[in-house]
């Protein structure tokens, strides 16, 4: 339903810009930077940000168990591919928020649309991936 935290189109990456925004600071040093400023919300000047892709980028192991992937969310959808494997999931985060039930095979032509937005994204941002070892080569895209 509207205004529900999933539907919520603002993000903490708008922070970021919102800030050099604030500090008069257009640019971040050429360096990109995620999200938009929400200025224009707090000076009563504008409106919500149209909802967008939100990007995440996680190419290694960690100790508590996370696994080289990356994802985008889209709207109340969540694609996460795998990079040991390139496997994908999906889920509807509207009515599976704790990501229980995998929606991949059910539909393919949102999951080809979700992965082509982020494989597009990955070179937009020159995104790093497994790297060889011990003979083994990593899928990437």
């Amino acid at each position: 339903e509207p205004g529900s935290v999933c539907d919520t189109p603002v993000m903490s990456i708008d922070f970021y810009p919102t800030l050099l925004d604030i500090a008069g600071a257009s640019e971040s040093g050429g360096e990109i930077v995620d999200g938009v400023s929400l200025t224009p919300l707090l000076r009563r000047q504008g409106e919500f940000p149209e909802q967008r892709p939100l990007f995440w980028h996680y190419p290694h192991y960690s100790n508590q168990g996370g696994f080289p992937g990356g994802a985008v969310r889209i709207g109340n959808w969540k694609l996460v591919e795998r990079y040991e494997d390139g496997r994908v999931h999906l889920y509807n985060l509207a009515d599976d928020i704790g990501e229980r039930t995998d929606l991949a095979e059910d539909h393919p032509a949102r999951v080809a649309d979700m992965r082509n937005q982020l494989h597009h994204w990955y070179a937009e941002v020159d995104a790093k991936f497994l790297q060889p070892k011990d003979g083994n080569t990593p899928w990437h895209p």
